[in-house]
């Protein structure tokens, strides 16, 4: 009776190390980001433009920053050294898919 329990007691322990290594593995990979034949990011708009000014607007070769295996355009030196400053925050989600 008493191996019964040690065998449970294992198994759960291996379940919960199994679960912490998967959910830590998946949350430091990075996502590929969606490209043209470019290598451009979100076809080259600014990204930062979607939180400050709410719309669209076209990034320049100007404001370029390699990030995630990906070329980023923004409109200004200000949205570019935000997005420096943490990527993920203005990155979209899944790469942009």
């Amino acid at each position: 009776m008493n191996s019964g329990i040690n065998n449970k007691v294992r198994a759960f322990k291996f379940f919960v190390l199994l679960i912490f290594f998967l959910s830590v593995s998946c949350s430091t990979s990075k996502h590929p980001v969606n490209t043209g034949p470019d290598n451009i990011a979100i076809k080259g708009f600014d990204t930062v433009a979607y939180f400050i000014m709410g719309e669209p607007v076209r990034g320049s070769e100007t404001f370029a920053y390699e990030w995630n295996n990906a070329k980023w355009l923004f409109s200004s030196k200000e949205h570019l050294d935000l997005f420096a400053a943490d990527p993920g925050k203005y990155a979209p989600q899944y790469g942009g898919y």
